[in-house]
């Protein structure tokens, strides 16, 4: 890099260090902005550590733990002799090994390739006909309604219907204790926003959900993988707050038994620690002990104020349906309708009031999403089983996903060739805090069986393709 780039790049950084927490996170943070605003484009060389450490009067290991975290992230790429440079903002089937591919949902979302059967969007489809009953019902509703529509705590209706569904599963709840958010994703950012200040700790199981790593990341904090033995040890260290997922869990489908969520809420209460609970899937449980019901939210354990649920209906129903929610105790709930309020005022107010309509129907919306799931993973698993049978999985017992392991190789390059194949998976270090679980990919199973079925097949073809050191032995025709 010339000297009249690096100068520019001084420029763009600004007043990087102004903020609070450890220096390689302030800059990491803002180099992670400039690359996900298009600012610096991708294949654009970054300074090397000593002249970028140099200019900036700081020492080298600060720009070198930057960069790192960055690599982690998949938002650059690093090699001995070349130097580094913006990583490519592509499929992260595409991306070379080196770096953590950035979380591939976002990725598809933003860039949805055509012909490809995507198993990386986790997400309905398709919007029941309850969802156009309930939008009608809602339209109707407004008819006299004498309200300015401003409500950043969330429509009187809905925050009373989700304290009755709380109530109705053991856990008693005031609508004060809820705030309604756009979708589960705002929720974890408003709390984010809250909680986590710039090098604070956030534990986070692993493998978890790539979304709130991705928020935890953006709020310049340390993520932390621990394991629910390991927590107490952890939370002696005053993390920020800990995030689990113990119902349905993205990606393995895994359900928490009881005695561990009576000891993590334990555990929160003793040592006063945020303990955010994510219950984005728990009306999907569909297999084992929890085979037909839901199981008890953390904070139905809980002494104190410590536990946050928080919860949406973007997998239950659609994820075009942005109605999510928190809850939590009455004083955080105002504070974050405050921070709410700064941005945006509040959520759309029919969307809400469709969400209270079907949240009066929660059974028949159950009835008819969960078979259809438990349906379908029954089909990809065999599938998986038949033509795949050196891959080794635990069948979920909730959720939509399953989580896959190859038995050679890594899922980043394997990545590479199925998507040649006519399919986009993602590969596990998206859903690791350090970039580990480089061999499982996780899969989902929302489509129907027969595209399930073609979509393994495409799998097994790339598989027999890849000779499990990242480079393709034979080449095959492409498959879509």
């Amino acid at each position: 890099m010339n000297r009249a780039n690096l100068d520019d790049l001084v420029d763009l950084l600004g007043r990087w260090a102004s903020g609070r927490g450890p220096l390689h996170l302030l800059l990491a943070a803002r180099l992670r902005a400039l690359i996900d605003d298009g600012v610096l484009p991708p294949g654009e060389p970054l300074p090397p550590d000593r002249v970028l450490a140099r200019r900036l009067a700081v020492g080298r290991g600060t720009v070198v733990a930057a960069y790192d975290l960055l690599r982690q992230e998949g938002r650059v790429l690093r090699r001995q002799g070349s130097g580094t440079r913006v990583a490519a903002l592509d499929l992260p089937a595409t991306r070379t090994t080196d770096g953590v591919p950035a979380n591939p949902l976002l990725l598809h979302i933003l860039h949805p390739p055509d012909g490809v059967a995507l198993l990386t969007c986790a997400a309905p489809d398709e919007p029941p006909p309850l969802l156009a009953e309930a939008y009608a019902r809602a339209a109707w509703s407004l008819a006299g309604l004498r309200d300015i529509g401003y409500q950043p705590a969330g429509v009187p209706a809905l925050r009373a219907a989700l304290a009755g569904y709380y109530t109705a599963r053991g856990l008693r709840t005031a609508p004060e204790e809820i705030m309604v958010t756009t979708g589960a994703q705002q929720a974890l950012t408003l709390l984010a926003g809250l909680l986590v200040a710039p090098g604070d700790t956030v534990l986070t199981e692993s493998p978890t959900y790539p979304g709130a790593l991705e928020v935890f990341r953006h709020a310049a904090a340390v993520v932390r993988p621990v394991t629910p033995e390991g927590l107490r040890a952890a939370l002696r260290e005053r993390p920020a707050l800990a995030y689990f997922v113990p119902t349905a869990r993205n990606p393995d489908g895994a359900i928490m038994p009881n005695p561990g969520r009576r000891r993590l809420a334990e555990l929160a209460a003793e040592h006063d620690v945020p303990l955010v609970d994510d219950e984005v899937c728990a009306e999907l449980c569909f297999s084992g002990d929890t085979a037909g019901a839901t199981p008890p939210p953390l904070a139905s354990f809980g002494r104190g104020e410590q536990v946050i649920t928080i919860g949406s209906l973007s997998k239950l129903v659609w994820g075009g349906l942005r109605v999510g929610w928190i809850r939590a105790a009455a004083p955080l709930v105002s504070r974050l309708s405050r921070l709410r309020a700064v941005h945006d005022l509040g959520g759309e107010v029919i969307s809400q009031l469709a969400a209270a309509e079907l949240l009066g129907r929660l059974d028949e919306v159950r009835a008819r999403r969960v078979p259809e799931l438990a349906a379908r993973h029954a089909h990809l698993c065999a599938e998986l089983r038949a033509r795949l049978p050196s891959w080794t999985f635990e069948p979920a017992l909730g959720g939509q996903t399953v989580w896959v392991r190859i038995p050679r190789g890594e899922v980043d390059a394997f990545a590479q060739v199925a998507l040649r194949h006519g399919v986009a998976v993602p590969p596990g270090r998206s859903f690791d805090p350090l970039g580990g679980h480089a061999d499982r990919m996780r899969l989902h199973f929302l489509l129907p069986e027969e595209e399930l079925s073609r979509a393994v097949n495409n799998l097994a073809l790339a598989w027999a393709a890849f000779d499990g050191t990242g480079r393709a032995a034979v080449r095959h025709t492409l498959v879509v």
